[in-house]
């Protein structure tokens, strides 16, 4: 018995875990990208797997799957990672008193979290700034990849140990149930699923338009230290970062804290700027971002969200022996109606799956094994 076909729109994030789910439900896959290679924003983010973010239960638990996903298929091919954990400093008396609620919420939740004293950082960690440092909350779960090399990487995984094939540089202008147009060829296919990030208003522009979703644009920059063995040991967030993740909800004087924040950061608050660092194997380090929402960005990167990222950065990190090698911007679509992800069905077996937000590296593993279980 023949196996049953699909085809998967687009090579990021969202089309290759998609892809992977599919194939080990049997179906012969195929991907198809339109440009050479994926260069949207699937590679130009941070590269952290971040379940420290994601809410307890459902989000949480995806997020887990999708890092034992990733550490089974960076094994496998030879990708480097480095399950490091994460670290969220505190100077300020108000962060440092949202840390000790989130250390408490989430220890009660099994969660592998600990609160760590500023000789216990220093000790562990290199490069946060021990002026006015309070101290941190560690946690074990998160993971870095380099997103450049992951995604590219990743289509060579499916290839060889899922036979999943791939067709780049080809654009889809039309999907009915059963078939595509590629080109002037029509392909066809017992399952379709559209992954298009940003761009799949291209095929569906009514349904996008209906939908509540928005797009996010971030910018961020990558520095290279003069040290070439410099290692910081683990991805290091300032206390910004406590009021853009849904888990650290969980504090109850969160409030107070974001009150400060409107009240003395306001222009950090007003572009969504919070400030997180990883490093990749070749010791780069990334730094951002900022959020700035809507449906039509302009192109350029503003200097001025730039300074101010690395202004704040430059508070809780040592940084004078880093050079600031690029800068970029990335666009993903988000849910405006707190939804954490989009799943619709247009026509009879075609799919759009959409609107992971920014968590797109820490979720799609799990969230594809989840939405293809039901197809």
């Amino acid at each position: 018995m023949s196996k049953k076909t699909a085809i998967v729109i687009g090579a990021g994030i969202v089309g290759l875990a998609t892809a992977r789910a599919l194939s080990l439900k049997r179906y012969k896959v195929t991907v198809i990208e339109r440009t050479g290679k994926a260069v949207g924003a699937s590679i130009r983010n941070f590269g952290m797997l971040w379940p420290v973010g994601q809410p307890d239960g459902l989000l949480y638990n995806r997020a887990v799957r999708s890092r034992e996903i990733w550490k089974e298929l960076a094994d496998t091919v030879g990708l480097w990672y480095d399950a490091c954990g994460s670290l969220h400093v505190a100077h300020h008396p108000d962060e440092w008193q949202v840390l000790q609620e989130l250390q408490e919420a989430f220890s009660g939740n099994n969660r592998p979290v600990q609160l760590m004293d500023k000789e216990k950082i220093q000790d562990n960690f290199n490069g946060i700034n021990p002026q006015g440092l309070l101290g941190g909350l560690y946690s074990a779960t998160e993971m870095i990849v380099d997103p450049r090399e992951a995604i590219a990487t990743v289509p060579r995984y499916l290839q060889e140990q899922l036979d999943v094939q791939f067709v780049w540089g080809k654009t889809i202008t039309e999907v009915q149930t059963g078939k595509l147009r590629l080109d002037q060829t029509t392909l066809q296919a017992d399952i379709i699923c559209i992954c298009s990030g940003a761009d799949f208003e291209t095929l569906y522009p009514g349904i996008f338009e209906a939908q509540p979703i928005t797009k996010c644009k971030l910018q961020m920059l990558r520095f290279k230290c003069t040290d070439e063995a410099y290692r910081m040991g683990t991805s290091v967030c300032g206390g910004l970062s406590l009021i853009h993740y849904n888990s650290f909800k969980a504090a109850a004087s969160l409030p107070v804290l974001r009150k400060r924040y409107e009240e003395e950061m306001g222009e950090y608050v007003q572009h969504g700027i919070h400030v997180m660092i990883s490093q990749n194997g070749k010791g780069e380090l990334t730094v951002g971002d900022s959020h700035e929402y809507g449906l039509t960005f302009d192109p350029f990167d503003q200097a001025s969200i730039n300074e101010l990222i690395i202004q704040y950065l430059n508070t809780f990190a040592i940084t004078a022996n880093w050079q600031l090698v690029q800068t970029w911007n990335g666009v993903y679509p988000k849910m405006t109606n707190g939804q954490t992800e989009l799943f619709l069905q247009p026509d009879k077996d075609v799919y759009i799956i959409n609107g992971v937000g920014g968590a797109g590296m820490t979720l799609s593993f799990g969230l594809a094994e989840e939405l293809v279980a039901t197809l």
